[in-house]
């Protein structure tokens, strides 16, 4: 049974940092490529970034680029985000999720994450809230 857990959400002034995690296990996690996922109040949900199976490519949207910061460790089974120089804008739900295939830079840019159709399986999510 695929499993993935979130963790290291709270809540951070704008400027700070959180380090985001996402725990998997029920299934070979060094061979599937992997994303994090967004969905704000009132929004539909939104790439965020997204890594290979090897970690060897890497995408980050336009509204984190430079900021966030995704890796992986296949030895842990683990996903990681770190995300720095947060901003009110980055309130937001945060989920990992399984990728059906390795998505391009073009297909990200282009698309919305769906359960089903580009990614198979994601965890609760973990809160993430940046206030004054």
């Amino acid at each position: 049974q695929v499993q993935l857990v979130e963790s290291g959400g709270g809540m951070v002034h704008p400027g700070g940092s959180l380090v985001l995690s996402c725990t998997s296990s029920g299934f070979a996690f060094n061979e599937f490529p992997m994303a994090w996922v967004r969905r704000a109040p009132g929004k539909g949900p939104e790439w965020v970034s997204g890594i290979s199976y090897d970690g060897g490519f890497t995408y980050y949207s336009d509204y984190v680029k430079g900021r966030f910061s995704i890796s992986r460790d296949n030895a842990k089974n683990t996903l990681y985000l770190q995300m720095n120089a947060l901003k009110p804008a980055d309130t937001a739900l945060y989920y990992c999720a399984r990728l059906k295939w390795q998505l391009s830079s073009t297909y990200y840019g282009r698309s919305a994450p769906l359960e089903g159709v580009n990614y198979d399986s994601r965890g609760h999510g973990t809160q993430v809230t940046v206030s004054s």
